[in-house]
């Protein structure tokens, strides 16, 4: 097996007193999407700035290429980073922006100007060279600091947030564009962000993070159907979290006892261990499954329709403190006020570590 692009070991970081990176380790692959996501304050974009070369940890390692960059300045390492903000010179051209690093490299003008309409090309701006940022759009601007980090041919291109200033719909596009380029160019990306949508949509390498540890990662279908912890759960997507306990086992099936009745799950669990039950809301259903297992009854106190779909949130009967989260077809005929049988297909239940 190659060695990783990027080796992150046991990195730790204080801020003072304030631990916000616990013993991180991390591994990169060449061409890969990698997405840190987390909430704020979980750690991702101190962990960005520990790769770009803008922090050094408290203790720990960092290996790009097999060397120590630990305590690297940024300039000397074969990373760059695109910021939220963009930091375009307003006073250049969209070519001198992107030939810029070139110039502190020493590059010669002419090399640099057609590296600079290469680069832009590479993003669809080629038309673009002579022009000053203040007469572009919010994702062309975003497109041409993309294409000043990709001119150096860094080993690791780092984003931090690039997309958080967009529209949705704008937001949207740019993430299919940087999925193409990132194919074309085959540079490792490492992109932050908080947005679940955006990870599901760019990463084949989803990492979630939470309080300065990282809680889950792997590809993120795997992450999404079955994720590690109770965090990375409710986090990476929505699901309704059912406490329970194991009441018997046999070497194929565990019982666990839940507030919404007896829930028989594959694979043997040690009697009377707490447990945790995580269900996609997808995969619930209002009514009876086939070959399901039934969740007792419930109240539906809301149904908000989000265009291809309707999110509901039903009470338990059993034990209101459950709360279940229902995503069903946009036809669906359920309303506030309605009493439902809750059901699910006991393969879609999913037992998480914690």
């Amino acid at each position: 097996m190659s060695a990783p692009l990027v080796d992150i070991s046991s990195v730790s970081h204080r801020f003072g007193q304030h631990t916000v990176l616990k013993d991180v380790s991390l591994k990169i692959e060449p061409g890969s999407y990698t997405i840190l996501l987390g909430p704020s304050g979980s750690g991702k974009t101190t962990l960005l700035s520990i790769l770009g070369g803008f922090v050094t940890p408290s203790e720990g390692k960092v290996f790009i290429r097999g060397e120590d960059c630990t305590s690297v300045p940024p300039a000397k390492r074969p990373t760059t980073t695109v910021f939220q903000d963009y930091a375009l010179f307003p006073h250049m051209s969209v070519g001198a922006n992107v030939g810029f690093g070139l110039r502190m490299q020493g590059v010669d003008g002419a090399t640099r100007a057609a590296k600079a309409r290469e680069a832009l090309a590479l993003v669809g701006l080629a038309a673009a060279f002579d022009k000053k940022p203040h007469q572009l759009s919010g994702g062309q601007r975003q497109r041409v600091a993309l294409a000043r980090a990709l001119v150096i041919e860094p080993a690791v291109l780092l984003l931090d947030e690039p997309l958080g200033a967009l529209d949705l719909k704008l937001r949207r596009q740019m993430q299919d564009e940087l999925k193409a380029i990132q194919k074309r160019v085959g540079t490792a990306f490492i992109h932050v962000t908080h947005d679940q949508e955006e990870a599901m949509a760019l990463a084949d390498h989803c990492v979630v993070m939470n309080d300065g540890r990282i809680e889950d990662e792997g590809p993120p279908e795997r992450v999404y159907a079955r994720p590690a912890t109770r965090f990375s759960a409710t986090f990476m997507g929505e699901s309704t979290i059912l406490a329970g306990t194991v009441t018997e086992a046999t070497d194929r099936t565990s019982t666990v006892a839940t507030p919404v009745g007896a829930v028989s799950l594959p694979g043997a669990l040690p009697v009377g261990s707490a447990v945790a039950l995580a269900i996609r809301p997808e995969h619930l259903v209002l009514g009876t499954a086939a070959g399901g297992v039934r969740l007792g009854t419930a109240g539906v106190s809301d149904v908000v329709f989000q265009g291809s779909f309707k999110r509901v949130l039903a009470a338990s009967i059993e034990d209101p403190s459950v709360q279940f989260i229902a995503k069903l077809p946009a036809t669906a005929t359920v309303q506030p006020g309605d009493t439902v049988a809750i059901s699910c297909d006991t393969d879609r239940i999913i037992l998480l570590a914690d």
